[in-house]
């Protein structure tokens, strides 16, 4: 751990100024919090706003603005649709559409009515789209356009109504609906016909009811479906909006990331409406354009994950970088290798960084505004000692977990108690599985992060490294009991590994499955392959690197000892078997040879 890194009480006294400064707004989000507010609601909040900020632009997407009043009267819109199609409150419905006004006018008409949306991940086909949906026991389905062709090919595999699909036109929907596909209702069309008024449901939904399922890989197989509650909402919403970022209908804020995630739609949604302030929805990141829709829309502050701001820093620098109107950003994964460059390079004042997760009892936020830390830690956090090799924490000899010291890397994990419960997922045995019981006395539960953490002083932690089965990639959780699964339906493989490396000037770590042929490696189809792991597979969890191994190490129980496999990585020197790689933009897995390797180590390919 650098010294420089390192945090001090003096350091976080001098903060404090600031924070007294904010004293409205610590009140304005105790009034959300409150206990005894049991019924303010998402939906509620988008009435509230419709009053308070009737006129103040609530959406811009493209060429379109919508107003707060706007857009509730859309989401009421869709509230009555819904009910006329005999959603009740607690009814499933799947709402699988990329970044644009309509995913969120969906989302909120769903919430009104105290139905739970489905957050599907627009990357998802194939078999993995087809549990997604069948997990959580959907009564309807809205699907955008953009994501009907996906969904069409797994649809007789659905255990979902065949007339319960409704399809939205990936247009400017409110000057043409466009007409909707054999076997569907056209949304926009149909609720066009619908009261403009708040549903009398609304009145019914609660802080405890389900609002959303979001999709998390976790630690091993299929993505899980994380439970959502209003109340997880609301608390982003005051928490960000209110006391992190301070935002005001002043603010306009620029969303690249998907909103069917929580940093996107929890975190950096639910802040902007905090405070009556604007969200520029844009469909998918791009690094070149980015700062032009920044100046574009006089955007104040964005949202972020670190591969974005590599990405970002990875563009060739202009004279301008620093002439733009940004004073704030949120986000997660922004690491300490580039954190002061990119604050000084984009002139940025406050980096709200956070550590969170749609489903855990855990979160950091950076409330302070210091470099190089994802926040100041909950109460309910601990950190203990973690082996890599042996890939389990490290016990005492009453078999008790032993605390990290601080500068240490060990697990983060985050005590399970009334005020910080762990709800889990729609799945009681993978809820079960996310627990640690016993850990530092008898009858203790700790909810299991899965991420290895340091404290680098006074309550601020540092991000390490993600632990176990699952590895992070492109922004995205990916795991790799279900890449393994995908990879041994393919008749040509026999077994397979699969595990995450570094590749230098990259975030997080990219896919590299280790995999025996079942003839040889010279028969071995591997376009057939790469073409099966791209139908079945979203894009990031296709693995960039193959090796060609006859035998595999396994331990005493025949686990896969993937310690060594990790630390070898695709290094030449290394790596003794053949290696192949699938280069950006190709479709096709090819010999990892010298030159290639050295571009790649040089940041030669734009992974």
């Amino acid at each position: 751990m650098s010294q420089s890194d390192i945090i001090t009480l003096p350091q976080v006294l001098g903060k404090i100024p600031s924070l007294i400064r904010r004293t409205p707004n610590f009140i304005k989000a105790g009034k959300v919090l409150n206990p005894r507010n049991i019924k303010l609601s998402l939906g509620q909040v988008i009435s509230n706003n419709a009053v308070k900020y009737a006129n103040r632009p609530a959406i811009y997407f493209e060429d379109r603005m919508l107003t707060y009043r706007d857009l509730n009267q859309k989401a009421n819109q869709v509230s009555h649709y819904l009910l006329s199609k005999g959603i009740k409150k607690g009814d499933v419905v799947i709402l699988s559409m990329q970044n644009r006004a309509e995913f969120l006018i969906c989302a909120i008409g769903i919430a009104k009515i105290g139905g739970v949306a489905s957050l599907i991940n627009t990357s998802q086909t194939g078999k993995v789209l087809t549990h997604s949906i069948n997990l959580v026991k959907p009564t309807f389905a809205i699907i955008g356009e953009e994501q009907y062709d996906s969904f069409k090919e797994v649809q007789d595999n659905l255990g979902l109504a065949k007339d319960a699909i409704s399809w939205v036109s990936d247009s400017n929907v409110y000057v043409d609906a466009g007409k909707a596909p054999k076997g569907c209702f056209n949304l926009i069309d149909e609720a066009n016909q619908c009261p403009l008024t708040d549903p009398a449901e609304q009145q019914l939904v609660t802080k405890k009811d389900e609002l959303f399922y979001i999709y998390t890989s976790g630690t091993t197989g299929m993505p899980k479906a994380s439970i959502t509650q209003h109340e997880r909402w609301l608390a982003a919403h005051a928490g960000f909006g209110f006391i992190i970022a301070g935002l005001t209908d002043d603010d306009i804020f620029y969303a690249t990331l998907p909103l069917y995630h929580a940093t996107g739609m929890l975190v950096c949604w639910g802040a902007i409406t905090a405070g009556g302030a604007a969200i520029v929805i844009k469909r998918r990141f791009s690094a070149s354009q980015f700062w032009d829709d920044i100046r574009k829309y006089n955007c104040t502050g964005f949202g972020y994950v670190g591969e974005l701001c590599r990405y970002l820093m990875n563009q060739p620098e202009k004279a301008d970088d620093a002439n733009n109107p940004v004073q704030k950003i949120i986000g997660n994964g922004l690491r300490p290798t580039i954190w002061k460059e990119f604050k000084t390079r984009f002139d940025i004042a406050n980096i709200y960084e956070f550590y969170a997760s749609s489903e855990g009892n855990v979160a950091f936020t950076n409330i302070f505004n210091m470099d190089n830390t994802m926040g100041f830690g909950a109460g309910n956090v601990a950190v203990v000692k973690y082996d890599k090799e042996k890939e389990a924490t490290v016990k005492d000899a009453q078999g008790f977990m032993v605390a990290a010291k601080v500068g240490e890397a060990g697990l983060l994990i985050g005590e399970i108690t009334k005020a910080t419960p762990f709800v889990g997922y729609t799945q009681q045995d993978k809820t079960e599985g996310a627990i640690l019981r016993n850990v530092f006395k008898q009858g203790d539960s700790f909810y299991n992060t899965g991420d290895l953490v340091k404290n680098i002083g006074c309550k601020h932690y540092q991000f390490v490294d993600r632990l176990g089965d699952t590895f992070r990639w492109k922004g995205e959780n990916v795991s790799t009991t279900e890449v393994e699964n995908i990879i041994s339906e393919y008749d040509e493989i026999a077994e397979s590994v699969v595990y995450g490396v570094e590749i230098p000037h990259t975030n997080g770590r990219a896919g590299m499955a280790s995999i025996t042929p079942k003839s040889s490696e010279a028969e071995l189809d591997f376009k057939g392959l790469y073409e099966m792991l791209a139908k079945e597979l979203p894009p990031y969890a296709v693995p960039l690197f193959l090796r060609i191994k006859t035998t595999f190490d396994t331990t005493g129980t025949f686990k896969y000892k993937k310690s060594d496999l990790k630390n070898e990585g695709f290094e030449a020197t290394k790596v003794k078997e053949p290696l192949y790689i699938l280069l950006p933009k190709e479709k096709q897995y090819q010999p990892l040879t010298d030159e290639i390797y050295q571009k790649v180590i040089n940041n030669e390919y734009r992974f």
